[in-house]
């Protein structure tokens, strides 16, 4: 069950009751996100890309990809975002969330559609950004191996270990083309050896708010 809570930045959150787990930090869900995965991710494989394909492990409340439809306003790349979700928000919790009172009212449809459009097809979001969630656990699931960036954005090692192994890490890597990333908030020293033992080069960079570190891997085009 979820509820919803404020973070220190004014954005909303959800704390996951039965997990005893909030998908955002308490430092700021906005901040979080634009820090790990816009400032991190994006923006970094923008530098190498002419065009992205991005992977989200972890849908959520969809914060993480109205943020990147928001910076692509910015960057103007043509983008395909694909969005992992096993276990979808209720409509009741989403229009509840504050993201458009706080980004800008002209992401309300986008942000609509992420969560009320249907499952496994391409919506349009805007001209040159093209979105898909996928109803799947990412254990079950068999991708397309022609990925840029990888949000990796799944709850704690402590609550699903079973997502933060090397065996599936082995299998983001074979989905990402050379040179593309993943990144992720958590940079456990057990998270990182994982990660270059599945065949990434992995760095630690500055976190968040509240946070010391955080975890850039990249596919490196010598594996």
């Amino acid at each position: 069950m979820h509820s919803i809570v404020t973070t220190d930045d004014g954005s909303h959150s959800l704390y996951e009751e039965q997990l005893n787990e909030q998908y955002h930090s308490k430092n700021g869900a906005i901040n979080e996100s634009n820090h790990v995965f816009i400032q991190a991710g994006l923006r970094f494989t923008n530098n190498h890309f002419s065009s992205i394909h991005i992977l989200e492990i972890g849908l959520g409340t969809g914060l993480n990809a109205i943020l990147t439809l928001k910076e692509n306003a910015s960057i103007n790349k043509s983008i395909q975002y694909d969005a992992l979700e096993p276990f979808p928000i209720k409509e009741e919790i989403v229009t509840k969330l504050n993201y458009v009172s706080l980004l800008g009212i002209e992401f309300e449809p986008a942000f609509k559609k992420i969560h009320s459009c249907v499952w496994e097809k391409d919506i349009a979001l805007r001209p040159n950004f093209y979105f898909k969630k996928k109803l799947n656990k990412l254990e079950k699931w068999e991708g397309d191996k022609n990925y840029n960036l990888i949000y990796f954005d799944a709850f704690s090692p402590s609550t699903q270990p079973e997502l933060w192994t090397k065996t599936i890490f082995e299998k983001l890597n074979g989905l990402l083309l050379n040179n593309g990333s993943l990144v992720t908030y958590c940079a456990k020293g057990e998270v990182k050896r994982q990660l270059k033992a599945a065949g990434f080069v992995v760095e630690s960079l500055p976190g968040p708010l509240g946070k010391r570190e955080m975890i850039r891997a990249i596919k490196s085009d010598k594996n």
